[in-house]
């Protein structure tokens, strides 16, 4: 039996926390999501329950790069590829948990999407706050080789379709994943919905700065953009960041990343839902109905 590493080990426990927390916290949800819908925040009532039913595959495999097996959760037939990054403190399972699947269940089964669901192990890089802060990069550059090096290719094996372009996902530290991930790979990720997200990860690596962190921080690595290759590239993208006035949303971040990608002249759609634009699930479910409804 393979002796479980230091990563799993503190993953795991990071694992548990989490989901005391999640039970605490799943009656305010519930109760969110109803008064959105009272209010007319959401205007379709038939995301609840929907999902129940769509084909389901679990795929789980030991990755020789981060030393440990993780999981890639994938939804429906057949669609255009949609992986979605969960927020800060989630999993491969919280997309599901929280209803985003079930949100999206219409879109997954009619096939215009297919969704995966991955796990961005937070708690092993920007969030371990056990570890040096070198170490926390070092995970998170780590963690994209993975995401390109094997996550992409079961993508286009599972969709029989080589090369077919990606599509990205996430919502608050999510939305980092999503947009990083296109910027790191504008060749075969082409679009991404970047909902309330924070871009700029200064704060989490307390004053210390390498050359991991620096090719992870789109605001450092986007300001400096002069590749040719890569401008060609994200030329052929479709980048939407999303923000608003709605609760608990700071739209701060957005707005300057946004300044950033316009002063480099790469196109991107900067979307402000107003007061439908707030930082938590039942908002975020309502933009990704729309975008999915329009756009694929």
């Amino acid at each position: 039996m393979r002796e479980a590493s230091p990563l799993v080990i503190r993953f795991a426990e990071a694992q548990g926390k989490k989901k005391s927390l999640s039970r605490e916290a799943g009656d305010a949800r519930r109760l969110m999501l109803l008064r959105a819908i009272g209010a007319g925040i959401l205007t379709h009532p038939r995301i609840l329950g929907r999902g129940r039913g769509m084909k389901k595959e679990v795929h789980r495999w030991y990755s020789h790069r981060l030393g440990m097996e993780l999981s890639v959760v994938v939804y429906g037939h057949w669609g255009s590829p949609l992986v979605g990054f969960p927020t800060s403190a989630g999993d491969e399972w919280e997309l599901e948990g929280q209803g985003m699947v079930g949100a999206l269940g219409d879109f997954i089964e009619g096939g215009k999407v297919k969704f995966f669901s991955v796990n961005s192990i937070n708690g092993l890089s920007f969030y371990n706050k056990e570890a040096h802060p070198l170490h926390r990069s070092y995970v998170q550059s780590v963690f994209d080789s993975y995401l390109r090096e094997e996550v992409v290719p079961f993508i286009w094996d599972n969709c029989q379709s080589p090369g077919i372009a990606i599509s990205t996902f996430g919502a608050s530290f999510g939305a980092y994943h999503a947009a990083n991930s296109l910027f790191k790979h504008p060749d075969v990720i082409k679009r991404c919905f970047a909902l309330s997200g924070v871009y700029d990860l200064k704060n989490f690596m307390d004053g210390m700065y390498d050359d991991n962190f620096y090719f992870n921080n789109p605001v450092d690595y986007i300001a400096n953009l002069s590749d040719s290759w890569v401008y060609g590239q994200l030329a052929s993208c479709d980048i939407h960041l999303s923000t608003g006035t709605g609760q608990w949303e700071n739209s701060g971040p957005t707005y300057h990343f946004s300044g950033i990608l316009a002063n480099k002249g790469i196109r991107h759609s900067l979307d402000n839902w107003g007061p439908m634009g707030g930082h938590d699930w039942p908002y975020w479910k309502h933009q990704m109905r729309d975008y999915i409804s329009h756009l694929f």
